[in-house]
């Protein structure tokens, strides 16, 4: 007896159980689902930005060498001094009469030099040869009156009479000699002269630096940044009676995290914005990188130049810096997501190929915070798996 046909519902629902198992049983062995993109070429700029601010370029603090009474100011806040500009006038009436005084000194001094030598030098080289010639004459008188007195013409008294005379006579000769030699253009006479002339000179020269020590000049060209001295008051050494900011380059300082010392270097460009004024931006250089870091904070100082800089930046303004440190047209890169061991000496991506997710170590160059450039170990269109459940060796399949 032939068995009952089951309704024709029960053979479709039937089917449509082994289709759907079949399925399953295909996509098991496929594995599950998953984000897939292809390693493909680009254009990659890569920037480090930092915070950072404007350095001044010297700040210098104007004082007083001596202690006086401030006679005059001749600058507030804000003004433009030139370079040795008087600034500031300290009473001078006190030192200015012992310039006058040392002035004196040294114009005698010079006169006395004049004088020993039209008066002075001459007088001792006569003094010299009228004792000479009566030192002659004496010995030529002692030898007449011994001759006389041998022959018994004179007596004992004559002849110690002419002894005494030539004896005097020699004396005034050494003195006339060595008054001579005193008064030589190398002599000891000359020397105290010029002695004297040289202190007088020092002393002048003492009371000038004193009076010129009452002008207090800016050192170079600058703007005033606080005055904080008035007329009257004690200047005194060590008291700041200004702060001037001096002219020069404008630069920028920031520190940079440590971390990205292997892509800066000096010369590199950049782009700076005041916050103060965020829509106005300006280009800056990379000047230098300190030797040192910062142990406590990790971080790594640089400096940076600025050729045209605007009439806005001020000292100590904050400015954020962007600095482009790689900038590749054709880089053959993939999604930051996709790289495992990112820190790691051998970095790596998991590469779709043959169902199977396959580990391919990568050597990586610039990035940005979406994207990392791969110098090897992939080629173009390789298919990346950026989904990080994703294990080595798991079977998937590009979702």
């Amino acid at each position: 007896m032939p068995l009952p046909r089951p309704p024709r519902w029960i053979v479709g629902a039937a089917a449509l159980a082994a289709v759907a198992a079949a399925t399953l049983g295909v996509r098991s062995l496929q594995g599950r689902a998953v984000d897939v993109v292809p390693a493909a070429t680009a254009r990659l700029k890569q920037s480090v930005v930092v915070s950072g601010r404007v350095l001044a370029p010297a700040k210098v603090e104007i004082g007083a060498t001596i202690t006086g009474r401030i006679a005059s100011i001749a600058v507030d806040d804000g003004d433009r001094v030139a370079s040795r500009q008087v600034v500031v006038r300290l009473e001078s009436d006190e030192l200015a009469a012992a310039l006058a005084q040392a002035q004196a000194a040294e114009r005698a001094a010079e006169s006395r030099i004049r004088q020993w030598r039209s008066v002075g030098a001459p007088a001792a080289r006569e003094q010299l040869a009228q004792a000479e010639a009566n030192a002659r004459l004496a010995e030529s008188e002692h030898a007449r009156q011994s001759a006389l007195f041998a022959q018994g013409f004179i007596g004992q008294a004559r002849l110690d009479e002419s002894r005494r005379a030539l004896a005097v006579a020699q004396s005034q000769l050494a003195a006339a000699r060595s008054n001579a030699e005193a008064n030589r253009d190398d002599g000891a006479e000359r020397q105290i002269l010029v002695d004297q002339l040289a202190t007088a000179r020092a002393a002048r020269e003492t009371a000038a630096a004193k009076l010129a020590q009452t002008r207090i000049a800016s050192p170079a060209d600058g703007v005033v940044l606080d005055r904080s001295s008035e007329p009257g008051d004690i200047a005194q050494p060590g008291r700041t009676l200004m702060t001037i900011a001096v002219d020069g380059p404008t630069r920028l300082v920031a520190l940079i995290d440590e971390k990205n010392l292997a892509v800066l270097k000096p010369g590199q460009a950049a782009r700076v914005s005041a916050d103060a004024f965020p829509a106005a931006r300006f280009d800056a250089v990379l000047d230098t990188l300190s030797p040192g870091i910062d142990a406590q904070r990790g971080t790594v100082e640089a400096k940076f130049r600025v050729a045209a800089p605007p009439p806005f930046l001020r000292s100590d303004m904050t400015v954020s810096i962007d600095i482009a440190v790689a900038d590749k047209e054709s880089a053959l890169v993939v999604p930051a997501a996709a790289l495992r061991e990112a820190s790691s000496p051998e970095p790596s991506v998991l590469v779709l190929r043959d169902g199977v997710a396959t580990r391919a170590g990568v050597k990586t160059g610039a990035r940005t915070s979406s994207q990392v450039e791969i110098l090897a170990g992939l080629v173009p269109g390789d298919p990346v798996i950026t989904d990080a459940s994703v294990a080595p060796g798991d079977r998937v399949r590009a979702r």
